[in-house]
């Protein structure tokens, strides 16, 4: 069996020594250098699985070589280094996360042997490929045009998925979360984020959404018509300028007999600042009708507290990105906590979601969190599987 390479940036040779020898203890082969010019040359001459990167480098920093392995598409598990303070680490660990590295964690100098272990040992390798399976890497190649869609939509290939969503002090299932896919005759499935914004440049979005609904309410209705579970649908910033929105929706609640009640509608906080007068009168509609709402990905943008007051939201839910860092990052966990206690304290229902461990799960526990979505729970699934999943975990709660 080959030996796994790791490649070693940073400028101090002691350091960049001691992390080779940790490493080759560790069973990898290993090899350090000590400029950005000799690590490019040796990470195309060897392709390394592993990289450790310092952040403080004369002439090109870390954070520059993370931005230039993005360019290059490196799938290289990467481990940032640096001497300087958690703040620092984990702002560096949000860059790269955001230009699509694969990262595998932070460690702070000293560096030990059993830190880098934890990062590189065959328990992370099995972590990371969970978080993986959450996001198919897509086709970049993929055009996808609006006649295409059109077309598409036409055909009815879209189909949707279901991701539980559970209460984390009783552990019961809660509801689900609605999830499209597009599914391809020739390509398979596509992903949402290679469809939808083209959907909303080409006024198509309203369709999709439409359908979206449709297809979703018929089957939370056939498998759930007497049930207080509840279903989550996603609504694009473009849909709230129809102003039919919330009629149609009324309209299929009545077709299919839910009560609005069970429905929540997740807007992304961005979202309600594209027309801020007609997101507030849509808004207030839904919740007129008795339609749930919930600000998704707070947090992440830049007037989150003003749509928190402005809006009449009922659900408030803390962005993975948050979540995810929280068993590494004092400031996540900080913004969790503060996210829980601002939410209960305004009375609205706090779900975390992008929960993908054990440990995570019971840390927003203990702070009170409402409901926890993520693949530690369950992965999105088909309509029949997720009625299955429901029956499975009932059995197996404690009486």
């Amino acid at each position: 069996m080959q030996k796994r390479r790791i490649l070693i940036l940073d400028d101090d040779t002691a350091v960049g020594q001691t992390i080779q020898w940790i490493a080759e203890s560790l069973g990898f082969e290993a090899e350090f250098v000590t400029s950005a010019e000799e690590f490019f040359l040796r990470l195309d001459q060897t392709r390394p699985d592993v990289i450790t990167i310092d952040l403080v480098m004369p002439n090109l920093d870390g954070v520059e070589v993370m931005r230039l392995l993005a360019d290059r598409k490196s799938r290289a598990k990467i481990i940032i280094s640096s001497g300087m303070g958690t703040r620092v680490l984990d702002a560096a660990e949000r860059s790269a996360l955001q230009h699509g590295l694969n990262i595998l964690g932070v460690l702070s100098k000293p560096i030990s042997k059993e830190a880098l272990r934890l990062l590189v040992g065959e328990e992370d390798e099995s972590k990371e490929e969970a978080a993986f399976e959450e996001e198919p890497e897509q086709d970049t190649g993929l055009e996808i045009s609006p006649a295409a869609l059109e077309g598409a939509l036409e055909r009815q290939e879209f189909e949707i998925v279901y991701q539980p969503k559970i209460g984390c002090r009783s552990g019961a299932a809660a509801g689900f979360e609605a999830l499209v896919r597009w599914n391809h005759p020739e390509r398979g499935i596509i992903m949402p984020a290679d469809f939808i914004s083209i959907a909303e440049e080409a006024g198509l979005i309203d369709n999709l959404t439409k359908q979206v609904f449709d297809q979703s309410l018929a089957w939370f209705s056939s498998a759930f018509p007497a049930s207080n579970l509840k279903l989550s649908l996603n609504i694009s910033a473009k849909s709230l300028a129809d102003i039919r929105l919330v009629d149609s929706l009324s309209d299929l609640c009545r077709k299919y007999q839910i009560a609005p009640e069970r429905i929540v509608l997740e807007l992304t906080e961005t979202s309600a600042m594209v027309d801020p007068i007609s997101s507030l009168d849509l808004m207030t509609r839904f919740r007129v009708k008795g339609f749930q709402l919930s600000i998704d990905d707070f947090g992440t943008g830049y007037s989150s507290m003003v749509q928190l007051v402005r809006l009449p939201f009922s659900e408030i839910k803390v962005d993975k990105s948050f979540v995810q860092q929280g068993q590494q990052s004092e400031e996540s966990r900080t913004v969790i906590h503060s996210i829980i206690d601002l939410g209960h304290s305004l009375g609205l229902v706090v779900t975390a979601e992008g929960v993908e461990d054990l440990d995570t799960f019971n840390y927003l526990n203990h702070l009170g969190c409402d409901l926890a979505q993520g693949y530690f729970i369950a992965q999105p699934m088909s309509g029949a599987d997720a009625l299955k999943w429901v029956e499975k975990r009932n059995l197996t709660l404690p009486v």
